[in-house]
């Protein structure tokens, strides 16, 4: 990885190609949760992250952490379900992470990230294999350490491979056996974060 320092101004690009690929497949999200959940999280995320771009567009932060922190806090307040706590902790813990640092690394960013991860896990009660979004973030950290492309790759795979995995959290795991050979919609919209991350650094 390269140790070019990323900018707030790239995060906010980051943040705002987030809410554009949410935006872009809010139905497909929405459709993928409606044999498995409330057939809400494609409205939901679209919902929060128009509110993130709109908040990072009136009063832009000035570092990465601040970019991430609002963010999460937009998330948190916007969106209904088990999704804005998740998403918010997510991007709140690694916003905290980075500090008022004005640049940060990409190995900056995945620590930060993997701090992130485990607090969702810790939120959620989940672990990788549960069919939770965790089956893209966290192979997708993992794989920040090589680029950012890399990242975006194994995201989109472990969101894929949700697809023959019995949901053990959340409101999937009352369908049972029923729940296998849908993919889950939460590692799907996180796999869209890593897309968005890949595009703004290509």
């Amino acid at each position: 990885m390269t140790e070019t320092a990323l900018d707030a101004a790239l995060f906010i690009r980051w943040m705002q190609a987030a809410a554009a690929l949410v935006d872009r497949e809010a139905e497909r999200l929405t459709e993928l949760d409606s044999p498995i959940g409330d057939a809400d999280h494609g409205s939901n995320l679209q919902r929060g992250f128009t509110s993130v771009a709109k908040a990072l567009e009136s009063d832009p932060p000035t570092t990465p952490g601040a970019v991430l922190t609002t963010a999460g806090r937009q998330l948190i307040s916007t969106v209904g379900g088990a999704s804005g706590p998740l998403y918010g902790t997510l991007l709140r813990r690694a916003g905290k992470a980075l500090g008022d640092a004005p640049g940060v690394t990409a190995e900056e960013l995945q620590a930060a990230l993997r701090g992130g991860v485990d607090a969702v896990a810790q939120l959620g009660g989940s672990a990788v294999g549960d069919k939770t979004m965790l089956d893209a973030l966290a192979p997708a950290v993992e794989a920040l350490g090589t680029s950012f492309a890399d990242a975006a790759e194994a995201a989109e795979k472990g969101a894929v491979d949700t697809t023959p995995l019995q949901a053990r959290k959340g409101r999937a795991s009352y369908l049972g056996e029923r729940s296998i050979g849908h993919q889950d919609p939460g590692a799907t919209s996180s796999a869209l974060l890593f897309a968005a991350l890949a595009e703004v650094t290509a």
